[in-house]
């Protein structure tokens, strides 16, 4: 198991670039965060393009995480994310995901979390409410429609399934997907609308660890901007939102949430 980056390297953000922002923290009333895959990399989890290494190298995305990839090679598909299943599993929440839930505990209300990464870091950290934009890795769906409930019953669990790579319903073979958006879905509409919401009524937005080139996930940053709200990316690398943001902190998550949360070491807002 690779241990979280709770020790990062010094950042690049000056004291008086954290100390604005931490201004703005204390300051604002409604607070979002869009985190992205940057963040959860941090806890040892890799990004899209990183868990394609290896043995998964010579595999297009597109077969390994499209609705025609899964039809084409099932067991392909499947055996790819148990692999990632078993690394979510394998991994724990850093600082940063710490830093918003204990936020989150001492300010009821005030922060909601928009997530484009599909672990369960921010709802192991403690953070509630979490709108996940992109799905769960860890839930399973049925590939197509379930064929007892277009007949008028309950929907089947897919737990029930018979076992499989993937798992399948014994009745009708439909097959067991991952709970996630694949290339070309769109996103839950409901999780959508909630983080249109979030953005639109927020005074400050935080955009972390994305590279702000998903949309319409990215796109979040400017309805915020447009709104009314102060925009500002925490992030090591330059990203496509940079120039959406009035303030740009260059670290990571676990190193600079904490400071500028008000995180146990890191000082308090008042």
């Amino acid at each position: 198991m690779t241990a979280p980056h709770d020790a990062a390297d010094a950042p690049d953000a000056t004291d008086a670039e954290l100390g604005t922002v931490r201004d703005l923290v204390a300051a604002s009333g409604r607070i979002a965060v869009l985190t992205g895959a940057g963040m959860s990399a941090e806890s040892g989890i890799p990004t899209f393009r990183d868990a394609r290494a290896g043995l998964w190298a010579r595999h297009d995305p597109m077969r390994l995480a499209s609705p025609e990839g899964f039809a084409a090679d099932p067991g392909l598909v499947w055996r790819w994310y148990a692999e990632r299943r078993a690394g979510v599993r394998a991994a724990e929440p850093n600082a940063g995901h710490r830093a918003l839930a204990a936020f989150q505990r001492a300010h009821p209300g005030r922060l909601t979390v928009i997530t484009q990464n599909v672990d369960d870091l921010h709802q192991r950290a403690g953070s509630e409410g979490a709108i996940r934009l992109h799905g769960d890795v860890l839930a399973d769906r049925w590939f197509d429609a379930c064929r007892r409930h277009a007949r008028g019953g309950n929907v089947c669990d897919p737990a029930w399934a018979a076992p499989g790579e993937p798992p399948a319903c014994a009745e009708c073979g439909n097959r067991v997907r991952p709970g996630v958006v694949w290339f070309g879905e769109p996103l839950p509409l409901a999780a959508f609308e909630a983080a249109e919401r979030a953005a639109r009524g927020c005074a400050l937005m935080l955009v972390v660890g994305t590279s702000g080139a998903v949309q319409p996930a990215a796109g979040l940053a400017g309805v915020a901007r447009h709104a009314g709200a102060r925009v500002v990316i925490v992030n090591p690398h330059d990203s496509e939102l940079d120039g959406v943001a009035h303030h740009r902190l260059r670290g990571t998550a676990a190193a600079l949430l904490p400071r500028l949360f008000g995180a146990p070491g890191a000082g308090t807002l008042a």
